[in-house]
């Protein structure tokens, strides 16, 4: 009989998904080198026209009520969330899995975040607001090869936050997409040019 698979880390904070997006990709290194890549990732690095578009649009709302003057982007990793960031990291099972997040009115043009610590983020019950749950793993797949995941799970506090959701939801997930596939092309790229092949 196999053994069961190991729970994912994401479960404990989002076991209940009520709007989620989960891509693969199949990198050519081996898991050690690619987990590595997912935790050196810059989220502010992300490249590509649609990638560009897609973060563009999100900071329309923000650069009109600044007057148009655009935030500098700086670096962005795990290890940076911490520092300055609306997200935080829930967790890690090392060498596996990273999983972040954030809690907000991202319906809003303007998003309203709520402070908080990876602690109280599992019994946050506050009405109107998304929970938002990132989960980027890396498993073996075959001898030689990973398989990485970048997994998104939304949970809302209260139905009005879900019909709202639901209209938000329905216009971004291609956006999401489009970033979603950018995170896993930039792990894959940095693995295979430095990981054991």
């Amino acid at each position: 009989m196999a053994p069961l698979p190991s729970p994912l880390l994401a479960d404990q904070f989002a076991p209940r998904c009520e709007f989620g997006r989960t891509d693969h990709v199949v990198v050519d290194a081996d898991p050690v080198s690619t987990y590595q890549a997912v935790h050196d990732l810059d989220l502010s690095d992300l490249h590509g026209f649609l990638v560009n578009a897609a973060v563009g649009l999100r900071e329309l709302p923000e650069r009109w009520r600044s007057r148009g003057t655009r935030r500098q982007r700086t670096r962005l990793t795990i290890n940076d969330l911490a520092a300055g960031s609306d997200w935080v990291v829930l967790g890690e099972q090392p060498g596996q899995e990273l999983v972040f997040g954030a809690i907000g009115k991202v319906w809003q043009p303007i998003v309203k975040w709520v402070p908080i610590e990876a602690r109280d983020f599992s019994d946050f019950s506050e009405p109107g607001y998304a929970k938002v749950v990132c989960s980027i793993s890396a498993l073996p797949y075959g001898q030689r090869r990973t398989i990485v995941t970048a997994e998104m799970r939304v949970v809302l506090t209260d139905p009005h936050a879900w019909l709202s959701f639901r209209r938000y939801w329905r216009i971004s997930t291609p956006f999401v997409g489009i970033i979603g596939r950018a995170i896993l092309r930039t792990v894959k790229n940095s693995a295979e040019k430095g990981g054991v092949r």
